[in-house]
């Protein structure tokens, strides 16, 4: 029978744990999250996280109205104020910068030119676009933050998912996220060491939970029960974490969707290496949209929370015992026919052997040596075609 060793937290949790990042893919998404979000953006807890989009949606309401029943009114005092007057509306509404982006696009107007305009020439505009509209319904989300504002404007079929249902669905399994379930909020990587602590205080700094007007992004581990997926070269044990990010938008920035996958480290800048068996899910906003949330990825991310680890495992055990290159003409011939050019191939085999002291046999040598190169890819478009080739040998291998 094939044995798994969970490492113990108390073992080793304190000082952190040894880790080979230069195994598997290097994953940016998270980085470009944490990168981009300003402080107001970032919260500490699920918990903050999840009053702050509930509240938000307490104070909006969805309805349909005709695009023709729409009208613009624009101020000859302020250039720059322009409002909605909707049907059966108590007071004129504020555009937001997306919402106003949203309905130029849905007549047909260009949003970046409009903008340029002075409010009275914008709102002409838009209001010729509203009256000609063909699609004669739109679905409207509006809010009261003082005053009313239009946050989205979308088809009459939208199905909106509210961010706060997503949040909700993640503190199913875990928690706060800082800790009172396995899933919290990463630790850190300390590169002069190759030592991954998982425990680093939750800061505006390190935190991967955010949410901005238009969206959230959330980003959990569960980095204090690392999994022994076989061993390093030099003997020590290769660690694994597993982790999971999703994301949402309710004004239609973005899909919603879940990605699960096993990791080795997380960088200060919120990088993640070492990944494996990366998987995804999306959901676009059409008119079922809250039924497959429901029926799909919900479930989904509670069985990926509550699975064992031994499918991976496994995979990654055969791969390392399947051998299917002894000479290299074997190895040549092995990359050649998976539509490797001759340069690539060359080093892929000159990295496993300068990396692992010796040269690819098995499936997973030949995987690592893929993964190696496709990080130095300066294209998205290339390494994405790498790792994929390099995911379906691990499939090829299972």
């Amino acid at each position: 029978m094939t044995q798994i060793e969970i490492q113990a937290p108390t073992r080793d949790a304190r000082v952190g744990y040894k880790v080979d990042v230069n195994r598997g893919h290097r994953i940016g998404r998270v980085s470009s999250e944490w990168f981009n979000r300003p402080s107001d953006e970032r919260y500490l807890s699920l918990t903050d996280l999840h009053n702050s989009v509930k509240r938000r949606s307490e104070r909006s309401r969805t309805r349909i109205v005709e695009s023709e029943a729409i009208r613009v009114e624009a101020s000859r005092d302020d250039a720059e104020r322009l409002t909605l007057i909707l049907p059966d509306a108590d007071a004129p509404i504020a555009p937001t910068h997306w919402s106003f982006g949203q309905l130029a696009s849905l007549v047909g107007a260009p949003a970046n030119y409009l903008r340029q305009l002075p409010a009275p020439l914008a709102g002409i505009n838009l209001q010729y676009g509203l009256t000609s509209h063909r699609a004669e319904q739109v679905k409207t989300l509006e809010i009261e933050n003082g005053r009313l504002e239009l946050r989205a404007v979308t088809g009459p079929d939208y199905g909106r998912i509210f961010d706060h249902e997503l949040v909700e669905a993640v503190r199913k399994i875990a928690g706060n996220g800082t800790g009172d379930t396995r899933w919290k909020v990463p630790g850190v990587l300390d590169w002069s060491t190759g030592i991954y602590n998982p425990n680093v205080d939750i800061s505006k700094d390190t935190t991967t939970l955010y949410a901005s007007d238009r969206d959230v992004f959330l980003f959990l581990v569960d980095d204090l029960n690392p999994i022994e997926a076989g061993r390093l070269p030099n003997g020590e044990p290769d660690l694994y974490f597993r982790g999971f990010y999703c994301w949402n938008s309710e004004v239609g920035a973005r899909t919603l969707g879940i990605a699960s996958f096993y990791l080795r480290a997380v960088c200060q800048n919120r990088n993640l290496w070492g990944v494996e068996d990366f998987e995804e899910i999306t959901i676009r906003h059409s008119k079922y949209a809250a039924s497959r949330f429901a029926l799909e990825a919900e479930p989904a991310l509670i069985q990926f929370a509550d699975s064992s680890p031994m499918p991976f495992v496994n995979g990654i055990k055969t791969a390392r015992q399947r051998i299917v290159a002894r000479d290299d003409e074997d190895r040549q011939g092995f990359l050649r026919k998976r539509g490797f050019s001759k340069s690539e191939t060359t080093k892929i085999i000159d990295t496993v052997l300068m990396e692992e002291g010796r040269p690819p046999e098995s499936i997973f040598d030949f995987v690592q040596g893929i993964t190696r190169i496709a990080r130095d890819k300066p294209h998205q478009d290339v390494r994405l075609e790498m790792e994929g080739k390099a995911k379906k040998l691990l499939d090829f291998a299972a």
